[in-house]
């Protein structure tokens, strides 16, 4: 019989599990050629603006393949409701069965995007993180900081938003759990002062510019994860010693290296994939003076992981 839980029931198991090394786990069997993951299914909407992800597979020899749906409407926010809700559907890889709905709400991708950054972080940022410098006061830009915590020692933060209001809010949610925040309007405050920095945004227009990059800095750039979106000038990535994404085949028609690819400063082959980086020192950061970039368009395989876990851990 199919089992439903909510949000309430999932959140109630995930303190239990350790999400950052499944999402790692995840990444090392995907770039090994042990994940099927088609491409992304989409749907971009204009009046008002917004869209729906589809994002299905499985790893090879698993019990289970998964199945899962994220919105993100971004005027939401005028109208005091979520930007973003979805479920996961987990399924038998045996029989075919659906298993469990997971009625998630976005959360469960919200999660699972946030430790893929600390993911990456761990195998890129800098040793001496001086500031950690984030784009996007919402609610990812909580969970970043939520999971680079186990990783990175840094307790300094500067936060860009759109709204005093907003980053307000985000000063008194974020200043409790240890963090000195400093908050700021101007986008070129962050890479000034940060060399970790974290992109986290719906924007379409660069937020983050070469002239203002410092060397050594590790940009993880989280938000641009269609064709249309992009957080970063395409100059970083061309000046970047390391550019690293989750997924090759996404990163050729969607987020930062496919805008850079096609403004022509960067060849696909240069790029790495996080799982490679994962499973190979040599392809990681070598010294603080480099420059390197993590552009995540988000894979499957992080939602096989997260929803295979939580159902597990329900279930039990």
């Amino acid at each position: 019989m199919t089992q439903t839980y909510n949000l309430e029931q999932i959140n109630s198991v995930l303190d239990d599990i350790d999400l950052t090394t499944l999402i790692e786990e995840g990444f090392v069997a995907y770039s090994q050629g042990n994940v099927v993951v088609p491409p992304v299914g989409e749907l971009v909407m204009h009046d008002p603006p917004g869209e729906a992800h589809i994002k299905y597979g499985y790893i090879t020899g698993d019990d289970y393949f998964v199945i899962k749906v994220a919105t993100g409407f971004y005027e939401n926010v005028n109208l005091g409701i979520p930007t973003g809700t979805g479920l996961m559907l987990v399924f038998s890889q045996k029989t075919g069965e659906l298993l469990s709905v997971l009625l998630d709400e976005s959360h469960l991708t919200n999660i699972r995007t946030a430790a893929a950054g600390a993911v990456a972080a761990r195998y890129l940022a800098p040793k001496h993180v001086e500031r950690i410098g984030i784009y996007g006061a919402g609610v990812q830009g909580r969970l970043q900081l939520k999971y680079l915590r186990p990783i990175v020692d840094c307790r300094k933060v500067m936060v860009w938003g759109i709204s005093q209001e907003e980053l307000d809010r985000y000063r008194a949610d974020v200043e409790p759990l240890g963090y000195d925040v400093q908050a700021t309007l101007d986008a070129r405050d962050i890479p000034s002062s940060c060399n970790l920095i974290v992109c986290v945004t719906p924007s379409y227009e660069p937020l983050v510019q070469l002239e203002d990059v410092r060397p050594g800095t590790h940009i993880n750039a989280i938000g641009s994860d269609t064709p249309e979106k992009q957080e970063v000038d395409s100059r970083v990535l061309a000046q970047a010693d390391i550019v690293v994404v989750d997924s090759i085949p996404q990163s050729e028609l969607r987020g930062e290296v496919f805008k850079a690819t096609t403004a022509g400063v960067l060849n696909v082959d240069e790029v790495l994939e996080l799982g490679n980086v994962i499973a190979d020192k040599d392809l990681q950061r070598q010294s603080d003076d480099q420059l390197t970039l993590f552009d995540s368009t988000g894979v499957a395989v992080q939602d096989i992981q997260v929803s295979k876990a939580v159902y597990e851990a329900l279930r039990a």
